[in-house]
């Protein structure tokens, strides 16, 4: 019994982030962005979340379209809703390229462009914010089975309005979680192995 929890451990934490990131495997999943609720007087909330699913058109560069849906308030003051639909753009860094060993042995860095259209409403029919949403940032994610990923990532967000407001631009940590599926190709791999 011993060995076979040992061999299961080995098996759990020797995962490295080369299969999940092959052409022709798929990501689906969603970020969870600028999620902070204050607690001094006059703060607020900010609640943020964006599905998406991209296809990997090559080894460790996948594209795929998103969804954005948002709101964030304070007390006694309007609430803002958030939107946005466009495409994506992630790729994935090889240890080889990063030029220093691994930082985890069970994750990757991946520098991640979008573009599409979104903005933001006001409840109280303040000025909007719609236009032209762009978006570029690093992150890394941490495998925590060969098939799931959790994502940290930093971005910078910027929206060309055409709206009231016009340009406006934010800063999002984000946090995610992203299945990634094999290919039929890449299954036939795994078991040949």
């Amino acid at each position: 019994m011993k060995k076979l929890l040992l061999a299961g451990a080995v098996a759990f934490f020797g995962i490295t982030a080369n299969a999940q990131l092959q052409k022709g495997n798929i990501m689906v999943g969603g970020e969870l962005a600028a999620a902070n609720f204050g607690l001094n007087k006059g703060a607020g909330y900010n609640f943020q979340i964006t599905p998406q699913a991209a296809f990997f058109v090559q080894d460790n560069w996948a594209v795929g379209p998103y969804v954005r849906l948002g709101f964030s308030g304070a007390k006694d003051s309007p609430t803002y809703f958030t939107y946005g639909v466009g495409a994506l753009s992630r790729y994935y860094i090889s240890p080889g390229e990063q030029g220093v060993d691994s930082l985890l042995k069970h994750g990757r860095f991946f520098l991640e462009g979008n573009a599409g259209i979104g903005g933001s409403t006001i409840s109280d029919g303040g000025d909007s914010a719609n236009g032209l949403d762009l978006g570029v940032g690093p992150g890394y994610t941490y495998f925590i089975t060969q098939n799931i990923g959790l994502d940290a990532s930093v971005k910078l967000n910027g929206n060309l309005g055409f709206g009231n407001r016009g340009t406006t631009s934010s800063v999002d940590f984000r946090l995610g979680l992203n299945i990634f599926l094999p290919s039929k190709k890449a299954m036939s791999n795994i078991k040949s192995e």
